[in-house]
């Protein structure tokens, strides 16, 4: 006879191959290059396709070092470093001294990255709304929900 734990067990690693499946999906359609010229479209900017996730980064989540920016967009430090001087060239980010070490530089967001990152959320949130049109409310919020609790626990595992 299989145990109740087994049967758990079964039915977890299903659903886990069944999150992970999806999580893919979203993944690859979010990284396609078209996905960033679309939304760079809507907003109504003028940016690099290359620039635009790392100043939308710097903004959600910055001050940020170029390492762990780097680490976070799957590039090479020295080709974010490069892209981030063309961030700074353009007035979109400025770069300041970590408050734990002087000789580390964090990427922090300028005004005008505000303004343009504040254009893309707009953005976002016109093609979300498109998305999202047909989603019963409670859904929507469970999915949020959900999706916050998943991201805090795969951030910083037990």
């Amino acid at each position: 006879m299989m145990s109740t734990k087994s049967v758990q067990n079964a039915h977890i690693n299903t659903q886990m191959r069944n999150l992970h499946g999806a999580l893919i999906e979203i993944i690859s359609v979010m990284n396609r290059p078209q996905r960033d010229d679309a939304m760079i479209r809507e907003a109504g900017i003028t940016l690099d396709r290359a620039l635009f996730p790392l100043l939308v980064l710097v903004e959600k989540i910055g001050p940020i070092g170029i390492v762990d920016l780097a680490e976070r967009v799957g590039r090479d430090h020295t080709t974010v470093s490069r892209q981030i001087a063309k961030l700074e060239n353009l007035s979109l980010i400025t770069r300041q001294p970590a408050p734990t070490d002087k000789r580390v530089h964090h990427a922090v967001i300028a005004p005008a990255g505000k303004k343009m990152t504040d254009a893309i959320d707009r953005a976002r949130e016109r093609i979300g709304q498109a998305i999202f049109d047909q989603w019963d409310e409670h859904d929507l919020s469970e999915l949020v929900r959900l999706t916050r609790k998943f991201a805090d626990a795969i951030k910083d595992p037990q």
